[in-house]
C-alpha cells in the first residue's frame, strides 16, 4: 500500500476521556465526511498502520474517533499527532478546475513562453490562495496557484502545469 498516491485527510490532535477516545482534527468539508473513508492509514514518526475499523461522531465543534488498538488516555496521547490518510483512488473526482494537491504534484511547470521552472514538489496554504513549491536542480520557487492570472493551463494527462511566472522570480 505505500507505492499508491495517499490524500491527508486529517490528524489526531488531542483525547478525549479515559477510554481511548481521540479528538481528530478534519480536513474534509463537511468534517464528518473523513468517516466515510477507509481504510484509514495512520502515519507517526515513520511507521505506519492500516485501520478499517474506526467508530466516529461529532462532539462539539470537532470530532471523536475509537481507534481499536487505542483504548486507554495514555494510547490517546501517545497517538497525538498521527496523521490520517486514504489511498487517493477512494477520493471522488473533483469538479471541473479543481484539484487534490496529490494530484498536482510531480507535474512539470512550465511558462507561457516554454521555459522550465521543475516540477511540483508540493503544495501548501497560505491563507490567502495555495501555493505550489516548484524545484529545479538549482532553486526552488513558490508560484501562486491562482487560475487564470498565474496559473493558464493544468494538463493532468500530459503532467504539465503552464504558468504566466518570471522564471527568475
Amino acid at each position: 500500500m505505500s507505492d499508491e498516491r495517499r490524500v491527508l485527510l486529517g490528524r489526531i490532535a488531542g483525547v478525549f476521556g479515559v477510554q481511548g477516545w481521540v479528538k481528530v482534527l478534519s480536513h474534509t468539508q463537511p468534517l464528518e465526511a473523513i468517516f466515510t473513508y477507509r481504510p484509514w492509514i495512520l502515519r507517526q514518526r515513520g511507521v505506519e498502520r492500516v485501520v478499517e475499523r474506526i467508530e466516529g461522531k461529532p462532539q462539539g465543534k470537532g470530532l471523536i474517533v475509537r481507534i481499536p488498538d487505542i483504548s486507554t488516555r495514555d494510547a490517546a496521547e501517545a497517538a497525538i499527532g498521527t496523521e490520517i490518510w486514504v489511498p487517493r483512488l477512494l477520493m471522488p473526482a473533483p469538479r471541473p478546475g479543481e484539484y487534490y494537491w496529490v494530484d498536482l504534484e510531480g507535474l512539470r511547470v512550465l511558462t507561457v513562453e516554454g521555459v522550465s521552472l521543475g516540477r511540483v514538489s508540493h503544495v501548501f496554504a497560505t491563507g490567502a490562495n495555495d501555493v505550489l513549491s516548484v524545484r529545479d536542480d538549482a532553486r526552488e520557487r513558490l508560484v501562486p496557484f491562482l487560475m487564470d492570472s498565474v496559473i493558464k493551463r493544468v494538463d493532468l494527462d500530459a503532467g504539465v502545469i503552464e504558468v504566466d511566472w518570471d522564471p527568475d522570480f
